[in-house]
């Protein structure tokens, strides 16, 4: 059984779908959420289905190697990010080599990189007018956003498109294909 934490640092909505598809599996299960904003909605979604959500801390990152550190308690085989908006420390990175999985709004390396997450994203892609957007899943590397690309799925922007329907779209995409891309890397990795 592979085991997988997943960090956020807001909703959890894509937390909470990547643990409702692995729930019964007999290959993956999802640990625990971890977060580093106590006030963020993902840890009641954790409490609502009845999985440990943890608070990090920049020590708990900062001190990976200590066997007491709460990423060596978890012992899990995979991170996965789900707007977490913290940089994984080198350490981590280092640790976990194509273990750590993002997804990113946009069709990377287009409006990647240090601030550019969530609503930011859409905005700069309707203001640049792209014709095309969509989700970049990727392994996370030392820089931000620029992991070797594992999938990409992209949808169509309508001139007339406000920056919530591209995020509305856009969601959608990451719901429906995040969990999916997970499953097949990791059970390619365990042929």
């Amino acid at each position: 059984m592979k085991r997988i934490v997943i960090l956020g640092s807001g909703n959890g909505s894509n937390a909470e779908n990547i643990y409702n598809y692995f729930r019964g599996s007999k290959k993956i299960s999802i640990v625990c959420f971890c977060t580093n904003n106590k006030q963020a909605y993902i840890a009641r979604r954790a409490k609502k289905i009845g999985l440990p959500c943890f608070f990090v801390t920049k020590e708990d990152f900062s001190n990976v190697s200590n066997p007491n550190s709460l990423f060596k308690r978890l012992k899990f085989d995979y991170l996965v990010l789900a707007g977490f908006l913290i940089k994984v420390p080198r350490d981590i990175v280092s640790l976990y080599p194509n273990k750590i999985f993002n997804i990113h709004p946009s069709l990377l390396p287009k409006y990647g990189g240090r601030g550019m997450y969530g609503e930011r994203v859409h905005r700069a892609v309707i203001k640049n007018k792209e014709t095309k957007s969509g989700i970049t899943i990727h392994y996370v590397n030392n820089d931000y956003d620029r992991g070797e690309i594992i999938f990409q799925k992209s949808i169509s922007v309508k001139k007339e498109e406000t920056t919530k329907e591209l995020k509305e779209k856009i969601h959608k995409l990451e719901l429906e294909f995040y969990p999916k891309i997970i499953e097949s890397v990791i059970l390619k990795k365990c042929q």
